[in-house]
């Protein structure tokens, strides 16, 4: 469908287009018009409505600049990644600076490793032990001094119920 508008480097309107794009580029006629529409959308081909009708162009030489302008939004983006890359690696040469294998470091990052397994190990051992602390065991005294009033109201109530028939 560019080809159309650039080989001609002429305005159309859609008829002429369901027209000539079946006979010269095999676009079937029932697609004509969404294919114009798509390329309409994505800034392609420029469409300007004159009093009942549209007409459609595009020029080769607004292709070009769309091409040069997005490859100079490219360029930009790969020079700020560039930056970005070089910068990282600078802080990645500063942290290891101070960061030198040494056998205080080496034995310092075992006792931190064994820290925090025994860490690990002291919670799964409260956890065991949850059920035996004394606020756990006194809410669970509460719910069972609950649900045994309730069971005797519900209960009571039965009882006075039949007595009285």
């Amino acid at each position: 469908m560019m080809e159309i508008f650039f080989e001609t480097k002429d305005v159309f309107q859609l008829k002429d287009l369901e027209k000539i794009a079946p006979k010269e580029k095999g676009i079937t006629a029932m697609s004509v018009k969404e294919v114009l529409q798509s390329l309409v959308d994505d800034g392609m081909v420029d469409c300007e409505r004159i009093g009942t009708s549209n007409y459609y162009w595009a020029f080769p030489s607004k292709a070009l600049h769309a091409r040069k302008r997005k490859l100079e939004v490219l360029e930009s983006q790969l020079s700020e990644g560039s930056q970005k890359h070089a910068s990282l690696q600078k802080s990645i040469e500063k942290a290891k600076i101070g960061r030198c294998e040494t056998e205080e470091r080496t034995r310092l990052a075992k006792e931190l490793s064994s820290l925090r397994d025994q860490r690990e190990q002291l919670k799964a051992e409260v956890e065991k032990y949850k059920d035996c602390d004394p606020q756990v065991v006194e809410e669970i005294r509460q719910a069972n001094k609950v649900a045994k009033e309730a069971a005797n109201r519900w209960t009571g109530m039965y009882h006075n119920n039949t007595d009285k028939t």
